[in-house]
């Protein structure tokens, strides 16, 4: 099992930036791949980015590709996501997950890939 607790939302205005972490228990933080996803309301919940178990590979959703940096901190348990030149389609609650193995592949950014998930924290850019 793995417990994760996200942290950092708030609201911002537009074009301002915001940096969510995410805390990990309960297993080896190096043993899985840790992604971000967000869900804004009425909408379904969607892929922002991942990191590979070492930090050594990275994808990112369009959308944030350039403003959004994912990064882990693996002997602090840690995942971080910085967001800057935040915009008002940004606004949603981010989720902090992980995948069962170390596995990275293409299907890395589907949410099928993820078992374990975070609360949610609430990100609102504002215009």
């Amino acid at each position: 099992q793995v417990q994760l607790v996200e942290s950092g939302g708030g609201l911002v205005q537009a074009g301002g930036s915001l940096r969510l972490g995410c805390v990990a228990s309960g297993r080896t933080f190096s043993s899985f791949v840790m992604g971000w996803f967000r869900q804004a309301p009425g909408k379904e919940r969607e892929f922002v980015a991942a990191i590979s178990w070492n930090g050594g590979s990275t994808v990112y959703a369009d959308s944030v590709k350039g403003r959004f940096t994912i990064s882990r901190d693996n002997a602090k348990n840690t995942g971080n996501l910085q967001m800057n030149s935040l915009k008002p389609e940004d606004t949603a609650v981010y989720y902090c997950a992980a995948t069962r193995t170390r596995s990275w592949n293409t299907e890395i950014t589907a949410t099928s890939q993820y078992i374990y998930w975070g609360q949610g924290t609430q990100v609102t850019a504002s215009s």
